[in-house]
């Protein structure tokens, strides 16, 4: 990124964003609901540099779709928050490479931001850039999108994809034993863990993997994570090709998250400031994970994916050629979890798109029980 800023090259630079046309101020587009409009229509070679985007609201209602090359699916289809690495529906400042946020209503759900995205995404034919209001309100949206024309794109190029997932609840076998303690201590390997893993992103083809941003809706209320990040690479193996030691390890930070947000890692969303909402995000700029044929990315929730709260995400990668993306859940089903007043979680059917349900083995029932008996022993 860096190196390239030196370069002189034949480039026209140029936007695409939603100034107003007569000249006057009003500079924001209205799209009504079920409505699809066109932010970027863009005809290649060319590569997008820079998205901005500020709006008061829909950060889950509203998606992005991005197409590459006419292709008959688009590589990109996440919610509008959520692409910028903020969950939930809230709002909240922070700094990353490829994902900023500024807001004068940090940790507030619904409220005025502006997002960026400097993730740099070559086109070869076409770029078409979409924003689809699936709410039932009408939705107020400013815009710029930056690129550049260039004379060609080299053969080796990537082509930038985003995918969203979320169930809600994970299925964990024990939810209501904690993290750490020697009964959510069972073995997760080979298999087991393949099947039952939270999956970000699993594909095929070729390209490499730069990162994902994780969200957690916190209900048991003690730690989330201790989940180690298993990915495999070109098919199933054991041990997978890169395995990690915990979830908040995985997320280069240790000891739980923190309240900060670096270059490549760091808490989008802290659940310290939100009452139980975590937004976390890694980038591998210098150790992408490529693949030449599939790749699978997951992480265990809780140690043995024991937790079953809510987790969302969305990975990010580069592939040789447009790919079809995981379709997001109905906009019901995508919505986040609230509270009340008294700080009880609201449980709603309509809400929820829960995941595969785990079935316990043997170790499994006999840690429950363990942890059943210890628990009638403190009566």
């Amino acid at each position: 990124m860096l190196t390239d800023i030196s370069r002189i090259t034949n480039a026209k630079t140029r936007r695409c964003s939603s100034f107003a046309v007569d000249g006057r101020n009003g500079d924001a587009w209205f799209i009504q609901p079920g409505e699809t409009r066109v932010l970027a229509d863009i005809k290649g070679p060319g590569v997008i540099r820079h998205i901005w985007m500020t709006q008061p609201d829909g950060y889950r209602e509203c998606l992005i779709r991005i197409t590459w090359d006419n292709a008959d699916k688009p590589s990109v289809l996440v919610p509008l928050g959520d692409f910028f690495c903020l969950g939930h529906g809230i709002v909240n400042s922070f700094q990353s490479l490829f994902f900023t946020a500024s807001t004068h209503h940090n940790n507030k759900f619904n409220q005025g931001c502006a997002l960026n995205c400097y993730a740099p995404m070559p086109f070869k034919e076409r770029a078409l850039i979409e924003l689809i209001n699936e709410g039932s309100r009408g939705h107020l949206q400013y815009f710029y999108v930056d690129y550049e024309t260039v004379d060609s794109i080299p053969e080796d190029t990537g082509y930038f994809h985003a995918e969203f997932r979320r169930t809600n609840p994970f299925g964990g076998w024990g939810h209501e034993i904690p993290v750490n303690v020697p009964e959510a201590n069972i073995a997760n390997k080979e298999q087991l863990a393949w099947e039952n893993n939270y999956v970000i992103l699993e594909t095929k083809g070729r390209g490499h993997y730069i990162g994902c941003n994780l969200s957690v809706t916190n209900f048991q209320g003690t730690w989330w994570g201790e989940g180690d990040d298993m990915i495999w690479v070109d098919g199933y193996k054991w041990p997978p090709d890169l395995h990690g030691t915990g979830s908040e390890d995985y997320l280069n930070q240790a000891w739980g998250m923190q309240p900060n947000a670096f270059l490549r890692n760091g808490s989008s969303i802290y659940e310290g400031n939100t009452n139980g909402y975590q937004t976390s995000y890694v980038f591998h700029i210098e150790n992408p994970v490529r693949f030449q044929k599939e790749i699978k990315v997951t992480i265990e929730h809780g140690h043995g994916n024991h937790l079953a709260n809510e987790m969302s995400s969305v990975a990010y990668w580069y592939a040789d050629r447009p790919t079809a993306v995981v379709t997001p859940p109905p906009v019901a089903q995508r919505m986040p979890v609230l509270r009340n007043n008294q700080g009880v979680w609201l449980y709603d059917e309509a809400n929820q798109c829960p995941g595969k349900k785990i079935v316990p083995n043997e170790e499994m029932l006999q840690m429950k029980k363990r942890w059943q008996e210890k628990q009638q022993e403190k009566k």
